[in-house]
């Protein structure tokens, strides 16, 4: 069980303009609580966005919940409660938050979609992604069974960590690579990129910021920014916006490689 570590042992926080991550999968077997922690120790914003899928209510929470993720929640409300804007952005594993509103496990503003301005004066659409799946995968038995299928998996890769070689946190089991393939091979085509862009042109704004694909990514190459925050059961990023409104993504598999859990660090991709 990963520790937590008292605040006066902690640096202060790195301070950006605005914060994104997404998926965080909290009460899901994949969650790596420990790293969630760690960054929001190391990072924080007068606005975070938590951009879907932050709570994983697909799966009884009391099952794979933990101290961390109590823990997680705890930061999250103190920052609200000194004045943090939280905005809640709800996904396809949490929609239940539209009707449920877990006040008591946090103070955020539920949306389905929200406007981010910014320092620039671009504004960016901000929602989870899941409305611009392919067709298929919007039948919401494909994705129950795809959930299920990913528990499993995580549950035989637990079994077989005991009989292998411990890993670090940027290292991926086979079961792991195996489900990055998958995700990866879902994504060929970039469609929902195109399909996410298309949705903010009509809407009248100059990019996009989504999770819900569990592929970080920052790049313009459809006509508009298009922003995924990625996820914290496989690739550990978030994306910040500073002061001047340039967009970074942190973290990383690489970030933990060469800097250990500090996800501070290397940005994978600046924005334009």
């Amino acid at each position: 069980m990963p520790q937590t570590r008292p605040a006066e042992d902690l640096p202060l926080p790195r301070l950006h303009r605005a914060l994104f991550l997404s998926d965080l999968h909290l009460g899901a077997l994949g969650c790596r609580a420990d790293l969630i922690l760690d960054f929001l120790h190391r990072n924080t914003a007068p606005v975070i966005y938590l951009v879907g899928d932050v709570l994983d209510l697909w799966h009884p929470l009391h099952v794979h919940w933990s101290a961390t993720h109590d823990a997680i929640m705890a930061l999250l409300a103190r920052r609200a409660a000194t004045g943090t804007r939280i905005v809640y952005l709800v996904g396809n594993h949490d929609a239940e938050m539209r009707e449920t509103r877990l006040e008591h496990l946090l103070p955020a503003e539920i949306a389905d979609r929200f406007t981010h301005e910014t320092a620039t004066g671009e504004k960016l659409l901000v929602l989870h992604g899941d409305a611009c799946d392919a067709r298929l995968f919007r039948w919401h038995i494909f994705t129950r069974i795809g959930s299920r299928a990913d528990t499993a998996l995580r549950r035989i890769d637990r079994g077989l960590r005991r009989f292998g070689r411990s890993l670090g946190p940027h290292e991926r089991s086979l079961v792991e690579r195996v489900l990055s393939w998958i995700n990866a091979a879902m994504a060929l085509g970039h469609g929902h990129e195109k399909r996410l862009v298309a949705l903010a042109r009509a809407t009248g704004h100059d990019g996009v910021v989504c999770g819900h694909f569990h592929l970080a990514d920052l790049h313009a190459d459809h006509g508009l920014l298009y922003a995924n925050c990625g996820d914290w059961v496989d690739s550990f990023t978030a994306l910040a916006e500073d002061a001047k409104g340039t967009l970074t993504i942190l973290g990383g598999r690489q970030s933990l490689a060469e800097r250990g859990p500090d996800l501070a660090g290397l940005p994978v991709r600046r924005g334009i």
